[in-house]
């Protein structure tokens, strides 16, 4: 529901299921399969983000959100409309999601990010810098919203967990090599 380090301010951070690269060094494994985790309506989503008065921006990120940019389009609109920005993680580069061969909507999505942070992580790659704002040198930050360029302050190498009321945690943020299970 909030998370600062997923981008600049307090945020909420979407995490969308399924993706193909399967890079290795994930953080999130769990998100690579394409079957249904958690499905929520686009109306729920953006209510729930829209009721948390410390959200300043939400992100998307995953799995890779680019292969969900119809829904996503429509989340971004309305998040938009109420106030925040928005960004996304992707490990597509910003050239292929504008090329003619994207995935669906691609080029629309983009046109609601305020910041895009492109290209797959790659682990012999890894930055681990507490002033980096990517996880791995071959991905780049992409500002949209010159708004946003003084507000660049996450780092890559910082985690936060959250403990649910269930005893559930949720980790975000980018570990490293900190093997916390």
């Amino acid at each position: 529901d909030e998370s600062e380090v997923n981008g600049p301010g307090s945020r909420a951070v979407v995490w969308l299921q399924g993706c193909q690269r399967e890079c290795d060094g994930c953080f999130n494994t769990d998100s690579w399969s394409f079957e249904i985790n958690q499905l929520i309506s686009v109306e729920h989503l953006v209510d729930k983000i829209l009721n948390n008065p410390k959200n300043t921006g939400v992100t998307f990120s995953g799995g890779e959100p680019f292969w969900q940019a119809p829904a996503l389009i429509e989340v971004a609109k309305k998040v938009k409309a109420g106030g925040l920005n928005v960004m996304s993680f992707t490990g597509f580069t910003l050239e292929r999601l504008q090329a003619d061969y994207a995935p669906a909507c691609s080029k629309e999505l983009l046109a609601q990010l305020d910041i895009l942070i492109d290209g797959a992580f790659v682990s012999s790659l890894a930055v681990n810098d507490p002033n980096s704002l990517v996880s791995s040198s071959n991905q780049r930050v992409h500002i949209f919203n010159p708004d946003l360029k003084n507000k660049l302050d996450w780092a890559s190498d910082q985690i936060e967990i959250h403990i649910l009321k269930d005893g559930s945690r949720i980790i975000t943020g980018f570990r490293g090599s900190l093997d916390s299970d």
